[in-house]
């Protein structure tokens, strides 16, 4: 039998030399945040956990216990028999609950009592948690950031997604909030994380980064959606080196129209969506550009947007907001294509002398 507890701070450095991370916790709590790459083997099921709870609470504890652990034992000989059977005697899997109690516990239990060498969180993800924000902290302290600044439409994403395929390190906000930042930058379909799975995906990210290298990183406002970026990196990237991507009026409408095709797709999930700026941009103007959208006039609304709703004041925020804005150093890609981003990736990676301008 091989038992071990493991600090919280001493899992989180060694997350990748376990097999599997097993979340003995319940559907919901597991669906809120969990350690990256864990899987979910509820000791106590979501119904489950709700069931003992109200007899601890109504009956008492010593009842609840009889009852959780009839349960706890099948949902546990259940998890052996999908999971485990095929397990080889070096598997090493590492185990938490909410807390390091009784659901891990009795789940690590029985896994070394097999002969696995089992690893169970001290603290449970509770203790996790704690850690994962502090480590954020000084993690987010520790890195050269150039910060992609741009008007809306400017191809910053593409760019992200270009200098990635280069092999730079990128920190894309957006696709770990799986949202696109602006008011009508919700993806149809597409859930948000909760915050503490937003911060755990950020911290993921960090802990893989070199310090040597520089990370690229968008110039987003904190908030993301519905999520917000930690103070402490937010705090360091606005005082990290800018990069300004520019691209004229005319190509920056027709990246809106590829990257936002699914409002051209339906055109009364776009006006909806415009519900949301009434109050800024107020109820005509609004309407006005509902009409237009159902009379197709698609581009000239996106072209609309930009003018009276993003442009207005981008350059007072990034001033105000990135400390370094004013000596940004003006990109000039030759378009907005993934060719395009490819290049100038390349010229960024490699240090070579940029196509830029000083305004």
């Amino acid at each position: 039998m091989s038992l071990n507890s493991v600090a919280a701070v001493e899992s989180m450095q060694d997350l990748d030399r376990f097999d599997t991370i097993i979340d003995a916790r319940s559907e919901a709590e597991f669906s809120l945040d969990r350690l990256p790459g864990a899987v979910n083997w509820p000791t106590l099921n979501n119904q489950e956990r709700h069931e003992i709870g109200t007899i601890y609470k109504q009956v008492n504890p010593f009842e609840a216990r009889k009852r959780g652990g009839a349960i706890a034992a099948r949902n546990i000989a259940n998890h052996i028999e999908r999971h485990v059977l095929g397990k080889p005697r070096e598997w090493k899997p590492l185990i938490y609950c909410w807390r390091g109690g009784q659901r891990s516990g009795s789940l690590s239990l029985v896994l070394s009592q097999i002969g696995f060498r089992v690893s169970l969180v001290e603290g449970g993800y509770k203790a996790f948690r704690a850690a994962l924000v502090a480590d954020t902290t000084r993690m987010a302290a520790s890195f050269d950031y150039r910060v992609v600044c741009g008007a809306t439409g400017s191809g910053k994403t593409r760019l992200l997604c270009a200098l990635a395929r280069c092999g730079a390190q990128v920190l894309d906000l957006e696709a770990l909030a799986s949202h696109r930042s602006s008011v009508l930058g919700a993806i149809p379909g597409v859930q948000q994380p909760a915050q503490k799975a937003f911060d755990t995906r950020i911290w993921d990210v960090l802990r893989r980064f070199d310090p040597g290298r520089p990370v690229y990183v968008e110039s987003e406002s904190r908030k993301v959606g519905n999520v917000a970026v930690p103070i402490a990196l937010m705090a360091a990237l606005r005082q990290g080196p800018c990069l300004n991507l520019v691209l004229d009026n005319a190509q920056r409408v027709a990246l809106l129209m590829e990257d936002y095709d699914f409002f051209a797709r339906d055109v009364e999930a776009f006006c909806e969506r415009l519900d949301v700026l009434s109050e800024l941009r107020g109820k005509e103007v609004v309407t006005a550009w509902k009409t237009s959208l159902r009379l197709g006039r698609i581009e000239a609304v996106v072209q609309d947007l930009l003018a009276c709703h993003y442009d207005p004041g981008y350059q007072q925020s990034m001033q105000r907001n990135f400390a370094q804005f004013d000596k940004a150093q003006v990109l000039l890609p030759g378009g907005r294509s993934p060719a395009a981003m490819d290049a100038l990736a390349r010229t960024l990676v490699e240090k070579t002398s940029l196509p830029i301008r000083r305004d």
